[in-house]
């Protein structure tokens, strides 16, 4: 693209970095239960690999904010809170450790709470997202403008922004979402001409494909091309996959971002990984790119979760007692001694993409499950809540509770 990039302040969300002096990132949002960890950390995971740099969940229930305790331990990529109508869910999700807040303006209204909620978020040094949307606009913007126009979001997006620097926070990033292309556009040039904050870029309720995909597209693409928008979302009827791939694809074919056929996802390095998982990771990269591999691979620090997190991955290795689990969709497929990981993975990567998924699935070693499962229960049994998740989930549910005693 030759169109110049709108100059904007610059924020992290996590390891990403977010703004005109940035690449502009991907970002999905997960359909599971946020209750459910592993199912919830599964697709955290799919996302990831499918070209998600942010991922978003709901944290709608005292149950979902415990959970993101673990998943934003365990997950590859930066979480954002998805704040519904409860403040006190906000607070309970930074102290789980989110990396990001969204906070939609039409749904909590009250100005002393969101201004609360930006204090902790201050301390805790991560940003918010105004996230307006024009199906749950603030009834007396609908009444003063008669219609979500792009003028009522913009001036929702406004009076939150104000509510926000009046507590001087200033780490925030804005979307003004509106199901109609036309409208969606003329909102967030309107935006951009307002603020000099990173904006977040999508057609909300976009609906199913293939007209979800031509709307996100002919919307996103528009903005992009006249160098406004610093993350994006396909926000499709579908399987979020669809929307990560989708978006990542969009960025590549308008040259917003580098084409690779290789993609490897990889933990955090949390207290139960087995081994230098960054110093791994970036060994297989190097080995796999060389070998020109189209492949997706996950490498994970531990044998306890790994394979399960990164079953939608086509391989994987996972450490533990020494060893090198191999598995191919989550599967163990042969065992290895820990010096010869990457190697290992580099083998079996070569022979996935030359005889399938199924064939070397079939060629798994009879005994590697087993000892991949014997070494997980010995890890958990020496290691224990190595993370202090039993800990940090008391602290979660002691914050709302805090917050009710305090009403």
């Amino acid at each position: 693209m030759t169109s110049t990039r709108r100059n904007t302040r610059q924020l992290m969300l996590g390891n990403v970095g977010i703004g005109s002096d940035h690449k502009v990132s991907v970002q999905s949002m997960t359909t599971t239960k946020t209750r459910n960890t592993d199912e919830t950390l599964e697709q955290v995971y799919a996302l990831a690999a499918n070209g998600a740099d942010i991922v978003r969940v709901t944290c709608n229930e005292i149950e979902a904010a415990e959970s993101l305790v673990k998943i934003c331990t365990r997950s590859p990529v930066p979480i954002v809170a998805d704040i519904h109508f409860q403040y006190k869910l906000a607070l309970a999700a930074i102290e789980a450790g989110v990396q990001g807040l969204r906070l939609n303006p039409g749904n909590i209204r009250n100005e002393e709470q969101i201004k609360l909620v930006a204090k902790e978020c201050l301390k805790a040094e991560i940003p918010i997202r105004i996230g307006v949307n024009a199906g749950s606009l603030d009834k007396n913007l609908l009444d003063k403008y008669g219609e979500a126009t792009p003028e009522a979001l913009v001036e929702s997006a406004l009076n939150e922004v104000r509510y926000l620097e009046e507590v001087n926070f200033h780490n925030i990033k804005i979307s003004v979402k509106h199901s109609n292309v036309p409208l969606m556009i003329e909102s967030y040039r309107l935006l951009a001409e307002k603020v000099d904050y990173p904006l977040h870029l999508g057609v909300t309720e976009a609906g199913p494909l293939p007209g979800g995909l031509i709307k996100s597209t002919a919307g996103i693409s528009t903005l992009l091309s006249e160098g406004i928008g610093d993350t994006i979302r396909m926000s499709l009827t579908t399987d979020p996959i669809e929307e990560a791939k989708h978006g990542r694809q969009l960025l590549e074919y308008l040259g917003l971002r580098e084409r690779k056929s290789l993609d490897l996802i990889a933990c955090p390095s949390c207290g139960r990984a087995e081994v230098d998982v960054i110093s791994v990771a970036s060994e297989a990269q190097a080995a796999l790119e060389n070998e020109g591999l189209p492949i997706q691979v996950a490498v994970m620090g531990c044998v306890v979760n790994g394979p399960g997190e990164a079953r939608s991955a086509d391989i994987g290795i996972a450490a533990g007692k020494k060893r090198g689990h191999l598995f191919i969709k989550g599967e163990v497929v042969k065992v290895v001694d820990e010096k010869d990981m990457v190697s290992a993975l580099v083998q079996e990567g070569k022979l996935l993409a030359k005889e399938g998924i199924e064939a070397r699935l079939a060629a798994a070693d009879k005994d590697a499950a087993r000892i991949a499962q014997q070494d997980a229960e010995e890890l958990m049994g020496l290691q224990g809540d190595i993370n202090n998740f039993e800990e940090r989930t008391k602290s979660v549910v002691e914050i709302t509770s805090k917050q009710d005693k305090e009403k």
